[in-house]
């Protein structure tokens, strides 16, 4: 949020202020009585958004982390597709050869026998 939606914001609550205000002396209620009641409708609007916004910042579900998220799986998702797919490309030796430099495949030692000794 930049400056000017900030004070656009602040206006906004203001000008409901006001709409509330003449609203409750509409139906009855007079001077200060009509502004206490504008004042607790405000404030336990501004409360709820306030707790609405904790909530979610707390439980990681703001707009920008979900978009993270989302982001971030669709990534590993398609780098995991070409790096498949790149593999399986190889012939049978050198994926072997890869998958034992990489260490997901270990070395086979009825091969040679002097090593097992």
């Amino acid at each position: 949020m930049n400056r000017a939606q900030a004070i656009l914001l602040g206006v906004g609550v203001f000008a409901l202020g006001g709409i509330g205000y003449a609203l409750f002396q509409a139906n009855g209620l007079e001077g200060f009585s009509a502004g206490i009641a504008t004042s607790a409708v405000l404030t336990v609007l501004v409360l709820g958004w306030t707790s609405s916004y904790l909530f979610r910042a707390l439980t990681g579900n703001m707009t920008y982390m979900q978009q993270r998220r989302t982001y971030r799986e669709a990534y590993d998702t398609l780098t995991n597709e070409q790096l498949q797919a790149k593999f399986d490309a190889l012939s049978p030796e050198e994926q072997e050869r890869l998958l034992r430099e990489t260490g997901q495949l270990e070395a086979d030692t009825s091969a040679n026998p002097e090593s097992a000794a």
